[in-house]
């Protein structure tokens, strides 16, 4: 193999729930480098057929064989994809047939059920939540009341990600407080914090890579240098220190498992919708 490893996210829906667990099963790979594309609502022969080029194509390409993590449910459209020639990863499959004959019943194989499923209180909480978190990041709003965690770290560590992953993927009202100059030279945590305290969780990262994002927002700034990240998340982690605020780093982190850790750690129990 000399080329990049394609993957493909096949769906007849939205694609998030291939794309999900084709990452999650991807992580545990290192030294392989991956290509991904989510094609979503492959829901008719023309489309399948379409998207069979396109593996085909970058198969082609890239001189190794693709890989198609696929939530497709109808029959002959797998069948179509599977003449693709790629490695076909059917994420239903392993379940369906121990399911039929646990429940005593066949399954329907229609595209849409999940819709019949849909929790509208569960679906109304998750907006909410994705506009609380909208309408206080970055200290924006610092009416911190109703949230249920306040992530605390310098700038460009993690933090807006991480709180709309926990509100969209489970419901919950995530702030977040960027530190600013003055409150690390303060060496205190901030007054407006101080009533939240038991809601509060930092965010911290490895200062070479603080500087690699960050040299991209502003190149050649002096926020983006590497001596001005070092002395921001020196001076953060020791607040967290003093503080006893609990905290991870999030440079070889995914969003997925800091929102897990976050969560796990403040008690907040809450199923993913």
């Amino acid at each position: 193999m000399t080329g990049t490893r394609p993957i493909f996210y096949v769906s007849d829906g939205t694609g998030i729930t291939a794309e999900t667990i084709g990452h999650s099963l991807l992580t545990q790979f290192n030294g392989v480098d991956f290509q991904t594309r989510r094609i979503a609502f492959v829901d008719s022969i023309e489309k399948a057929e379409a998207t069979v080029s396109e593996i085909r194509r970058a198969g082609e390409a890239n001189g190794c064989r693709p890989i198609v993590v696929n939530t497709v449910v109808d029959p002959d459209i797998n069948a179509l994809l599977a003449e693709s020639g790629a490695l076909m990863l059917d994420v239903f499959a392993p379940f369906i047939s121990p399911l039929e004959h646990e429940l005593g019943v066949r399954r329907e194989g229609r595209v849409g059920h999940a819709h019949g499923m849909v929790d509208f209180a569960a679906y109304e909480q998750r907006i909410n939540a994705t506009n609380y978190a909208l309408t206080h990041d970055d200290g924006m709003d610092i009416h911190y009341d109703d949230a249920d965690v306040i992530l605390v770290g310098v700038s460009r560590s993690g933090k807006t990600p991480t709180c709309l992953y926990m509100a969209l993927h489970y419901g919950v009202r995530a702030a977040n407080y960027p530190l600013t100059d003055d409150d690390l030279d303060s060496a205190e945590l901030p007054k407006r914090l101080r009533p939240h305290r038991r809601k509060l969780f930092g965010l911290t990262i490895d200062p070479v890579r603080l500087q690699k994002i960050r040299e991209e927002r502003k190149p050649n700034s002096r926020y983006a240098k590497l001596a001005t990240c070092q002395a921001e998340v020196a001076a953060a982690e020791s607040l967290f220190r003093q503080e006893a605020i609990p905290a991870l780093s999030t440079t070889h982190t995914s969003i997925e498992e800091i929102a897990g850790k976050v969560l796990a750690h403040q008690g907040i129990h809450r199923h993913m919708f």
